[in-house]
């Protein structure tokens, strides 16, 4: 558990305990000392409880304790009601008073019952110095004995049943129902007796007309005996001592010398960290998330995790068909590099073909040409040059008539288009020519 320190607040003398989850509870007295909060400081600093929360409990007879009944109204009309109202059950004025309230179980329908503790400002700053002397911030301000139900196990059955504590010469007595406190009240411990008589004016304020149980706890006291004995004689209900937590029990027992102001100091430490009557001002307050604050934090963490496992089932998926492809990829490979291979094959058979075609396109059939030719042209003709290219022949030379050759070139079945391509000249009765013709189509 975190650890936890409380305050105790008598008069003049401070009890606090300390309680750590390395070892037991420690418990510090302070009485009249001219430096009590610095006194108080030390005690806890020594323990190495820097950093932790103070939790006050102020004395009984420091507070007024009221159950009211109030008509049905909203929680923020029924704190307005109980501020306006508070003026006829306190002795000091509305200004000066500080004040807390906590719903009571009352009849579905009927009038609100509540329960108000109220004491003056002044006492509230009184204990809210003394924390801030000590170096201490405030985690909450409450009536002591209005604590000790949170010695009590968490499962209690819905009894009615009185708490009389006895400490320093007084009773602290409690009305509970299970272990909601109804209301309480303190007097001088005279006798048993006395108090059986008191037990009873206090049902008379709750509307009991006998409890189902009663307790008395008083520490380790010698006459807690004889008080069990004659309270149960007095009352005519079995008088035991209170069923405390196991682990409260055993810090009770390891120290025999405690008496019932370490108990109160005790149930101040183990009280729940947001107390009902809680007498602390909301601006020095500990934060604490409220149930609307928790119920939207946790939406938000649900889609939050709802969002994170969409993404991991989708980045699962993706991942597993991920796989699958290379899986399926390293299955192809061989048969796409033999693809691959005979691809490039047949791109180096095709680019090969086209060479082979291009060149049968543009080769010129030189020896066929001379052959034709030589049977073609007359005797008295002669050539001084030919040449061939992939457009055609072009012959240049002499002959006895010019003009007769192109025809007999366009006779050719090689070669089609024969023209003149420059005036014919004679020289020595002979014609000097020069013919160009195209290759036959």
């Amino acid at each position: 558990m975190r650890p936890r320190i409380a305050a105790y607040l008598e008069g003049s003398r401070i009890t606090a305990v300390a309680v750590t989850a390395r070892g037991p509870a420690s418990r510090v007295t302070i009485e009249a000392a001219p430096d009590p909060a610095a006194a108080l400081a030390a005690a806890f600093s020594s323990r190495g409880l820097s950093g932790v929360r103070l939790r006050l409990g102020l004395d009984r007879r420091l507070a007024i304790v009221k159950p009211l009944e109030l008509p049905r109204a909203e929680r923020g009309d029924l704190a307005r009601m109980i501020a306006f109202d508070l003026g006829r059950h306190v002795p000091f004025p509305p200004e000066a008073t500080r004040f807390a309230w906590a719903a009571l179980p009352g009849a579905p329908g009927g009038s609100r019952r509540v329960l108000i503790v109220a004491t003056e400002a002044e006492t509230v700053e009184r204990a809210l110095g003394l924390a801030r002397a000590a170096g201490r911030r405030p985690a909450a301000l409450t009536v002591a004995c209005h604590a000790l139900p949170a010695l009590l196990p968490r499962r209690m059955p819905r009894r009615r049943t009185v708490w009389a504590h006895r400490h320093g010469g007084v009773v602290d007595l409690l009305c509970l129902e299970g272990r909601a406190v109804l209301t309480s009240r303190q007097m001088p411990a005279a006798g048993p007796e006395d108090l059986a008589r008191e037990i009873r004016r206090t049902l008379t304020v709750v509307r009991w007309s006998a409890p189902d149980a009663v307790w008395l706890s008083d520490g380790a006291s010698p006459e807690s005996a004889e008080w069990r004995e004659r309270l149960t004689t007095a009352l005519g209900v079995s008088t035991v001592t209170p069923p405390l937590r196991e682990c409260v029990a055993r810090r009770a027992a390891a120290r025999p010398e405690e008496d019932g102001t370490g108990l109160l100091a005790l149930a101040l430490v183990a009280e729940r960290r947001r107390p009902p009557l809680d007498l602390l001002p909301p601006t020095a307050r500990p934060w604490e998330p409220s149930r609307e604050q928790m119920v939207t934090a946790a939406l938000l963490a649900l889609v939050g995790a709802a969002g994170i496992g969409w993404g991991l089932g989708r980045t699962v998926a993706i991942e597993r068909y991920l796989a699958r492809v290379n899986a399926e990829v390293r299955r192809l490979e061989p048969a796409a590099r033999e693809s691959a291979a005979l691809a490039s094959l047949l791109a180096d058979r095709r680019r090969l073909a086209d060479a082979l075609a291009s060149i049968e396109r543009t080769r010129v059939p030189v020896l066929p040409v001379l052959r034709e030719l030589t049977e073609t042209l007359p005797a008295d003709a002669w050539l001084q040059s030919l040449s061939m290219d992939r457009h055609g022949v072009e012959l240049a030379g002499q002959a006895a008539a010019a003009a007769g050759l192109v025809p007999l070139l366009e006779a050719s079945r090689r070669l089609e288009g024969a023209e003149l391509t420059s005036p014919v000249t004679k020289s020595l009765g002979k014609e000097h020519f020069r013919i160009r013709a195209g290759w036959e189509r």
